[in-house]
């Protein structure tokens, strides 16, 4: 019997090589050449048969546009993700770890959207049914009437949406989906590419909403090609630690909103339910101000939030470690330099440990004044005053450069009752905002003698 011939595709790119290399061909990322059985030519020669004719050409300021009608899901934190719900005909994929929360939030999703009047279909390939059923009545989903269908085979699945026309269907998972048109296995490559397609091809088709669940990889990214993320609308990550109350879910992709939304849950023997003020998770409760803690206003979105930056310094010996969980370590380390070079705070034989609390991640630069203030508050042993918060940029060169959207920044801690604030000049507002004592700066120098004046 002769032996299936193999090919090796790339798991970015899905380029193909006759063997495997370590690095690809097309993409040249290294060690993501996965092999596969090579498919026979017979059944792909017609194909494209059915885009022989030519699409009429328009010109684009004579298209009808509108914005797209969305459908609430019920949950506040998830809509806000969404940009606002589902959308007719849109294509959603979420990812996150194993036992984060992804199945448990989307059924509670469809059991919403099925009671306001929505037809909805929960398409399981990991789970039967009724282990679905046990967990409904466990999250207190009694007398749901969502649709449920334990199926794997492709053309199966597509033949139930097309019968049952539902509203939104969610199928979890698609590395679970195989189709027969394909001799490779569930989760490969090739399926899941393919299997994606078709299922974006009926959603646009239909006007069914579909979302898919996807794996993650160890490395913590979406498995399977990358090509996968870019066929659909809506690429949502689930984060946080499966040992924590709390959750993330997290826009990185969003053809119908912004991106970098964020959407704040916390895990209840009910399931996921959504925090409506998250600056309080991001804050230690200290009765009195302790050494290296400095707050910060952070932008996720659309949505300011108050994050509490904690910093140790300790003698570290001849090879002192910068630590840094939550924000990027590099930026520490260029810190800790203008910190010394500008204004004469030398950590060269400490230990630097600086943590985000609540297990969020800040990825933007307004953070850097906080992370310094922080820092030099830890190595002096004296704490910050009480209802203090810090933002801004820093520069190489010791300027304080200004974060976006200053104003809604202030506005925010002085809701939450905080009086003192260091802000880059360019952020001070032209009118006084209420509670809110701000002193804005230019310099790094500049912040170091603010701050001493106040203790």
């Amino acid at each position: 019997m002769a032996k299936d011939k193999s090919i090796y595709v790339c798991s970015e790119c899905g380029g193909t090589s006759p063997k495997w290399l370590g690095k690809c061909p097309s993409c040249n990322a290294w060690n993501t050449l996965v092999e596969s059985v090579a498919q026979s030519d017979a059944p792909t020669k017609n194909r494209f048969a059915s885009l022989a004719k030519t699409a009429e050409i328009a010109v684009l300021s004579d298209i009808e546009a509108s914005d797209v009608e969305r459908t609430p899901t019920g949950h506040e934190e998830l809509d806000r993700v969404l940009g606002g719900g589902m959308v007719e005909g849109g294509v959603v994929l979420i990812g996150g770890d194993p036992g984060i929360g992804k199945s448990t939030l989307l059924l509670q999703a469809l059991d919403s959207l099925q009671r306001s009047g929505k037809n909805t279909l929960y398409v399981t390939g990991e789970e039967s049914g009724a282990q679905v059923a046990l967990r409904s009545r466990r999250l207190g989903l009694d007398h749901s009437q969502v649709k449920v269908l334990a199926e794997i085979q492709l053309e199966k699945i597509l033949a139930t949406l097309d019968a049952t026309q539902p509203d939104v269907a969610v199928i979890d998972s698609i590395q679970t989906v195989y189709s027969d048109q394909l001799t490779s296995a569930p989760g490969s490559v090739a399926q899941v590419r393919e299997c994606a397609a078709h299922l974006t091809r009926a959603a646009k088709s239909s006007g069914t909403a579909i979302v898919l669940v996807g794996h993650v990889t160890k490395e913590g990214a979406l498995a399977g090609p990358r090509v996968l993320e870019h066929m659909v609308d809506t690429v949502l990550y689930f984060e946080g630690d499966t040992h924590s109350q709390f959750r993330l879910v997290r826009a990185i992709k969003n053809r119908f909103g912004a991106v970098n939304e964020i959407g704040v849950f916390a895990m209840t023997e009910k399931g996921l339910k959504g925090v409506s003020n998250p600056s309080a998770i991001f804050l230690s409760q200290h009765a009195e101000p302790v050494p290296g803690s400095c707050v910060m206003v952070t932008l996720e979105g659309t949505r300011p939030m108050l994050v509490e930056i904690q910093a140790l310094v300790d003698s570290g010996g001849p090879s002192p470690r910068r630590l840094s969980v939550g924000l990027d370590k590099d930026r520490l380390a260029m810190l800790l330099a203008v910190l010394h070079r500008h204004a004469g705070v030398a950590c060269m034989d400490q230990d630097v440990f600086v943590n985000a609390v609540g297990g969020v991640r800040i990825t933007e630069p307004a953070a850097d004044l906080a992370v310094m203030l922080s820092i030099t508050s830890s190595l002096r042993g004296k704490p910050l005053p009480k209802g203090f918060i810090a933002f801004g940029e820093v520069g190489l060169a010791g300027e304080v450069r200004p974060a976006p959207r200053g104003q809604e920044r202030l506005k925010e801690a002085a809701k939450l009752g905080f009086s003192v604030a260091i802000v880059p000049k360019a952020n001070a507002p032209k009118k006084p905002i209420e509670g809110l004592t701000i002193h804005p700066v230019e310099r790094v120098e500049q912040a170091m003698e603010v701050v001493r004046g106040l203790l």
